[in-house]
């Protein structure tokens, strides 16, 4: 029944293999340190604290039908201003959006790796 596939096994092998090979690339160690240098920056876990409980009170607001303040909204995008202006915060952003670039060229590769996949008339035995 399961003639012409690989088995899970080894699929999710080779998923492991390029797991650990994304985990080795510049790109993922940048974002590993920049990660860690955020969470270990006091300040920027406050305001990223302080900022997370407001977001919450302005959904639970939302949630019940009321609009948030003006002070409340005015207060929110000052928090995320701050946040959003620290070279810490932008660091690790950095590192994020390069990272995706590399999930997203892996991704695209294994799309064609599918449809190349899909055209063979090759089939391989469990």
């Amino acid at each position: 029944m399961n003639e012409g596939r690989y088995p899970m096994s080894k699929i999710e092998e080779l998923a492991m293999d390029l797991g650990q090979a994304l985990g080795r690339t510049d790109e993922y160690q940048a974002l590993r340190r920049a990660a860690q240098t955020v969470d270990d920056d006091r300040e920027l876990t406050e305001l990223r604290n302080a900022l997370q409980a407001l977001e919450s009170e302005l959904m639970t607001s939302l949630r019940a039908g009321q609009e948030p303040s003006d002070e409340d909204k005015d207060r929110y995008e000052a928090l995320a201003r701050d946040l959003q202006s620290k070279a810490v915060y932008q660091r690790l952003v950095a590192a994020q959006a390069n990272f995706d670039k590399v999930l997203q060229r892996a991704n695209e590769t294994i799309s064609r790796g599918i449809e190349q996949g899909a055209q063979g008339r090759i089939i391989l035995s469990s």
